[in-house]
């Protein structure tokens, strides 16, 4: 069952699921915060684009801080057309066992060729959220910190037998921009 505003903002008051969190659809710029059935995240103000500059190859088992340029404390990044961006999410999720999120595009984003991947914030899960920003254009796209980045929608089952935490998954209290662990 996919979770409604009153029940997000009861498992971010009562159990800290989202913090922090924002009761409302703040529509300021780029709005963020609680929507009818989800949650629109921000993005903070660090970024690491990526870049081929150093002929670095993108490899999950072996990624390097080679394949980026860091960027920080900015307003706003372009983000290179064909390429794409990390950023770290201003809010702390804390995912309860029986609650799992599936983060989707922004649709503001996304009408201008900007897409996130669908991530997935697993029941038991918690950290800062590592978002991937991708350009689908042949143009530049601004990407604004501190604003409305991505949106989570939450859904609600019966609990598993085992969750991220007990599995000590390897991105488990993460903060900041975490890069692909291998296991």
């Amino acid at each position: 069952m996919i979770l409604s505003d009153k029940q997000i903002k009861k498992l971010s008051v009562e159990e800290e699921m989202i913090s922090p969190f924002v009761g409302e659809n703040v529509s300021n710029g780029i709005s963020h915060g609680l929507d009818s059935f989800g949650y629109t995240l921000r993005c903070g103000s660090e970024f690491k684009i990526f870049t081929n500059i150093k002929g670095a190859t993108a490899d999950p088992k072996n990624f390097s801080e080679d394949n980026f340029i860091t960027v920080k404390d900015e307003e706003s990044i372009l983000i290179p057309p064909n390429s794409f961006a990390l950023a770290a999410s201003l809010e702390y999720f804390k995912m309860p066992r029986n609650v799992t999120g599936l983060v989707t595009a922004k649709s503001t984003y996304a009408r201008c060729g900007l897409g996130v991947p669908p991530t997935v914030l697993e029941a038991g899960w918690k950290g800062i959220l590592v978002l991937e920003f991708s350009n689908h254009t042949s143009n530049s796209i601004r990407l604004y910190a501190n604003s409305g980045a991505a949106q989570v929608l939450f859904f609600q089952g019966d609990q598993p037998e085992v969750s991220y935490a007990d599995r000590d998954g390897r991105y488990q209290n993460q903060t900041g921009i975490t890069l692909a662990k291998p296991k």
